[in-house]
């Protein structure tokens, strides 16, 4: 039997899902594991067993943890979080998820996937307010400005990124002028607006049992 040759994102592929863990890579159908071969890795895929409730949910739930970038404790602290707010818990957390600020770096186009984001605020190439911020799990709030770093080295490696992402579409709840390398949350994101396309009400009943 030949070997796979193709793009390996063998988690996608293991999970038979978008991941974009990526960047640019998973917008594309010409270099995305999962557009090329959509199904699970194996010889015979499709005579796996059809996934019961629970691991209908666990999987939703390792979904958004992957995406995102959030490791198991961290995930079910955000959870308790949205739970303890007002309103559903489901859109509370996904608007948590989101307003992290690791994910706004990635959707202001200043950084090719979440993970590149992460690596740029652990290096202290990000500015929160006005001051350096290595947190890339920080929840940002409306009002709070964000910017690339005011040196040399940063500014050079941003301009790069952002020619790379130019044509991506920045949600609404942003303001963005990458001219400046700067941005703004001028409000907070709506469950329509949300980068990923979650069911959040089974990682609710999973994360509630």
């Amino acid at each position: 039997m030949s070997r796979y040759t193709g793009p390996k994102c063998k988690l996608c592929r293991r999970e038979g899902m978008k991941l974009f863990l990526k960047g640019a890579r998973c917008e594309t159908s010409a270099k995305c594991a999962i557009a090329r071969r959509a199904h699970p890795p194996g010889e015979h895929p499709w005579t796996r067993k059809k996934r019961s409730e629970y691991g209908l949910q666990l999987r939703e739930k390792q979904k958004a943890k992957r995406i995102y970038g959030v490791y198991e404790k961290p995930f079910r602290n955000l959870f308790k979080t949205a739970a303890a707010m007002k309103g559903n818990t489901g859109e509370n957390l996904v608007q948590l998820l989101e307003r992290r600020l690791d994910n706004v770096i990635y959707l202001a186009g200043f950084a090719h996937s979440r993970a590149h984001a992460r690596q740029q605020i652990v290096h202290g190439h990000i500015d929160v307010n006005g001051k350096r911020c290595k947190s890339p799990a920080r929840r940002l709030r409306p009002g709070d400005t964000f910017r690339i770093a005011d040196r040399e080295k940063s500014r050079k490696a941003a301009e790069v990124t952002l020619e790379y992402t130019k044509s991506r579409s920045i949600p609404a709840w942003l303001e963005v002028e990458a001219s400046e390398f700067r941005g703004k949350v001028s409000e907070l994101p709506k469950k329509e607006e949300a980068s990923i396309d979650l069911q959040e009400q089974l990682i609710v009943e999973f994360c509630s049992k």
